[in-house]
């Protein structure tokens, strides 16, 4: 054998040192403690640890995801209220930031969460070499999850597969996306965040070449792919970017963390070590050319994003994975830790009337009232003399259906049955309801995106259904040309406003169709002055294609 039977000496190297990839900052973050219980220190092999009970992580993980239903960040605020105090803001700007801002303050009363679609339960642990558990960490932190999601007014989002192709509810939103890291000394550190499927789905990993590493080229490449990003995740958002990665999971996990500004302590500045940093310049570069594009809060203007992150990482040679993602209106991540002092919770914004404008302003221009409950012809013909961009007030009754729903109703079609009469009597709205309250009429229940549906469309409309649908964001050229060619219409609603929906414009809710399908069931809804724009009309005009959104 020609192989050697023994490792040579080895080569002199020089000393190892270590460059964290993500060398963050202080943690500035203001805290609450939630309590004292389950915590303590115990001396082993003559070090101090801290003890953390299985109960203390559950209660933890509970008002976390009960928290961040209901409040959000001051910063997220302020930049709402910004918007509202911006002379280049757009009229629809202004509408939408001053729902979100009344949105807020209905959810703040710890009734009704500030979308319907609560989320999938994110959760992430750094432990300390420190700390002990009684290992069930993950179980512990998931119970806490479901927990709030039981007690509270929350939505149940997440389907097992039984099959391939059938699935289930699993009705208590399991399971939790738990991920736990060995990291720090003497502190359990953590992020909880309650991702929404639609902003959830506006995630993109992009495997770019190197040829894209210059100034003109990426900015050129980023402006197409921002405007992908469509308005259906209820902007303004949060943008972050990354630029790098030593994977292509190392860079979507990062866009996450950048879009929850988990990442904002990172240097400004790059080293030949290779670690993360912020490029501030860049920042607000892509934050001038979204506010250029012309998309705006939802219906044109000047703010499709609050702010951006771009974060720049590591890469191999021959890759460059280039990661966009966003935070929508309903900004949910609360930071928590475990210390010997305690268990604590970020403390989120309690109060959030003090951003409201003293006297509610006129915003978003005329209203045109449109009775939903004259036949459907009619409802057609009324709206048929406004032209897009007209802002609705929407008074009568509406059929609620989405995926699920879709699916049951087309297969109807395909047997040679026609669509039910209610669904070719009143316009459809793409929606799906969280828990209501007791003595509430509804629970939160904004509109879905829209997009989903698009492919049931024309099939629907040659039946006579669909005719008019309401829902959010921009929808796919096929839609346009279904409602030109039938004469229906699209009237996009406000993402991201689920609790002043309930509050205030749902005055009835009952199930007419398949209850098994839980909150993907068919509603009917009695709805007052609800609020929406006409974006497709019956001539093929298109408010989103003229922002190249269509």
């Amino acid at each position: 054998m020609n192989a050697p039977t023994a490792f040579p000496d080895p080569k002199p190297v020089p000393p190892y040192k270590h460059t964290p990839l993500f060398p963050l900052g202080a943690d500035t973050t203001p805290y609450k403690k939630i309590t004292t219980e389950g915590v303590r220190v115990e001396q082993v092999l003559g070090k101090d640890m801290l003890v953390v009970s299985r109960e203390a992580l559950r209660a933890l993980s509970e008002a976390a995801f009960g928290d961040i239903n209901h409040y959000l960040r001051p910063g997220h605020l302020k930049q709402l209220r910004a918007i509202l105090d911006d002379k280049e803001a757009s009229d629809n700007d202004k509408f939408v930031a001053f729902d979100f801002l009344k949105n807020a303050n209905i959810a703040a009363g710890g009734v009704l969460p500030m979308c319907q679609d609560t989320g999938t339960a994110i959760i992430m642990g750094k432990k300390g070499s420190r700390v002990l558990t009684d290992g069930d960490d993950e179980a512990a932190l998931s119970e806490g999850a479901r927990d709030a999601y039981l007690r509270r007014n929350l939505r149940y989002s997440q389907v097992a597969p039984l099959s391939m192709y059938e699935e289930k509810n699993t009705a208590n939103n399991m399971p939790a996306q738990c991920e736990i890291y060995a990291e720090g000394d003497d502190a359990y550190k953590f992020m909880f965040m309650a991702k929404g499927g639609g902003s959830a789905n506006k995630s993109f990993l992009f495997q770019a070449t190197p040829s894209v590493l210059t100034r003109d080229r990426m900015l050129a490449f980023l402006k197409e792919k921002v405007l992908t990003l469509g308005t259906a995740a209820c902007p303004p958002y949060h943008l972050a970017i990354v630029i790098g990665g030593t994977s292509a999971e190392l860079c979507m996990k990062t866009v996450k963390l950048a879009s929850a500004r988990y990442l904002d302590a990172l240097p400004t500045h790059g080293s030949a070590d290779g670690n993360a940093f912020r490029d501030l310049e860049m920042e607000q570069e892509i934050l001038k050319m979204t506010q250029s594009l012309g998309v705006g809060a939802q219906f044109g203007g000047k703010y499709f994003c609050h702010d951006v992150r771009v974060i720049r990482l590591p890469r191999h040679g021959a890759s460059l994975p280039i990661g966009l993602g966003v935070s929508c209106s309903a900004d949910r991540q609360v930071l928590g830790k475990i210390t010997k002092d305690g268990v604590y919770l970020e403390e989120l914004e309690h109060n959030p009337a003090q951003y409201l404008p003293a006297v509610e302003q006129s915003l978003g221009g005329e209203v045109v009232k449109i009775d939903l409950n004259q036949p459907m012809k009619d409802i057609l013909a009324t709206l048929s003399k406004h032209p897009i961009k007209t802002r609705l007030s929407l008074t009568g009754t509406m059929i609620v259906a989405r995926d699920s729903a879709h699916a049951k109703l087309r297969e109807r079609l395909e047997k040679g049955e026609p669509l039910p009469d209610y669904f070719k009597n009143h316009p459809v709205y793409y929606a799906g309801p969280a828990k209501t309250p007791d003595g509430y009429a509804s629970g939160a229940f904004g509109p879905t995106t829209a997009g989903r549906m698009d492919s049931f469309v024309d099939q629907f409309q040659a039946a006579g259904g669909s005719m008019v649908m309401v829902a959010k964001g921009n929808r796919a050229v096929a839609v346009r040309e279904a409602c030109k060619k039938h004469g229906g219409f699209y009237l996009g609603s406000i993402g991201g406003a689920a609790a002043n929906l309930a509050e205030h414009c749902i005055k009835k809710v009952e199930v007419v169709e398949y209850p098994e399908l839980g909150m993907e069931a068919i509603w009917r809804i009695e709805v007052e002055d609800f609020p929406a724009f006409i974006i497709i009309d019956d001539k093929g005009n298109d408010f989103f294609k003229e922002l190249n959104l269509g």
